[in-house]
């Protein structure tokens, strides 16, 4: 199995699911070599919640990591989980090139399923 499923599989325990009760953990990789964990961190109000991506990248960002190069997505359910768009959008301030690890072994890029992202180049 993947090194970062397994990560991300292990941190699905730590999720605060108490409203849907699904369960989504993530484990990214930086360029560093550093692992960082995310889980979903549900709240009654519903707009509030943050899923695992954005809490992992969140995570890597305030420790100074912003080069993230691979990150995995799994769900207590066992089924494939891709990134929500608000997490697409996050990693794709990082890096566009990022790999998406899925449980069911498939690699994706985070250009294949955000291909027309809102980006820096805006500002220019």
């Amino acid at each position: 199995m993947n090194f970062l499923i397994e990560a991300a599989t292990k941190s699905l325990k730590k999720a605060y699911n108490p409203y849907s009760g699904l369960s989504v953990g993530c484990a990214l990789k930086t360029s560093s070599g550093k692992i960082y964990d995310g889980v979903n961190i549900e709240n009654s109000v519903f707009g509030l919640t943050m899923c695992a991506e954005r809490v992992a990248v969140f995570k890597a960002v305030s420790e100074g990591n912003v080069d993230i190069e691979e990150i995995a997505v799994v769900a207590s359910t066992g089924k494939p989980i891709y990134p929500c768009g608000a997490c697409r959008q996050v990693l794709f301030e990082f890096n566009p090139k990022t790999k998406i690890h899925l449980s069911d072994e498939k690699i994706l890029t985070l250009l294949e399923i955000l291909p027309f992202a809102f980006s820096k180049d805006v500002f220019e």
